[in-house]
């Protein structure tokens, strides 16, 4: 049986930012009742094999998504680049600025995916952008490298997603998580490790992705 939310528009994008173009990949159900921007981690790009899985259960729950690299391929070889998150926010926040402009998009609620250094990204972005943001799920992320200054401003309802059995990287999403006072969640996706390459694992990421933008992003407000 065929999802009622398949894919039915898809675009090649190129996004002007900081005097260079960034790529993304736009897709979008028939009737989508949101958009998700993806903010990649360090060394991973829109083509991530995980992201695009969760890319992909979130359009057949009804969302639109938008993968991105948001550094250039010249700017990702540099190590110190990938974690210049005041660089990778504010291309976010350009990217946001950009789908808002764009007909097929401009009337969505907007939440973000972030993971690795993307998802410390994707939390400065909200705080940037306020109630304009709607919710925002992190994947094995380091939201610690956003600070405590944007932490604590963050108003998007947030969920932390990390792998059982990454250890140092659920301590420094507990730490997080206590500067946070939005909506927030938690969730440790027991035997994972970072990348959530277990069997199973990151079909419970993609599903409590799904469960908590369909209960925050596409809430009437």
């Amino acid at each position: 049986m065929q999802s009622s939310h398949q894919t039915a528009h898809s675009q090649l994008v190129h996004m002007p930012v900081d005097q260079v173009l960034i790529e993304g990949m736009l897709e979008l159900p028939a009737r989508p009742s949101g958009l998700v921007l993806f903010a990649h981690g360090s060394g991973s790009s829109r083509h991530s094999p995980r992201n695009n899985f969760v890319a992909r259960v979130l359009r057949e729950k009804g969302l639109a998504t938008l993968l991105m690299d948001l550094l250039t391929p010249q700017e990702d070889l540099d190590y110190q680049t990938r974690f210049d998150i005041e660089r990778l926010t504010r291309r976010l926040l350009l990217t946001s600025q950009w789908a808002q402009g764009q007909p097929e998009t401009a009337h969505l609620p907007v939440g973000y995916f972030g993971a690795s250094t993307g998802a410390a990204a994707a939390l400065r972005a909200a705080a940037a952008m306020g109630d304009r943001v709607r919710a925002v799920v992190s994947r094995g992320g380091r939201p610690d490298l956003a600070g405590q200054a944007d932490l604590v401003k963050v108003r998007a309802p947030t969920l932390l997603l990390v792998g059982g059995l990454d250890t140092q990287v659920i301590e420094l999403n507990q730490a997080a998580y206590a500067l946070l006072s939005c909506t927030k969640k938690l969730s440790i996706v027991t035997g994972a490790t970072h990348l959530f390459e277990e069997a199973g694992t990151l079909e419970q990421v993609a599903s409590q992705a799904a469960a908590w933008f369909g209960q925050h992003l596409t809430a009437k407000v």
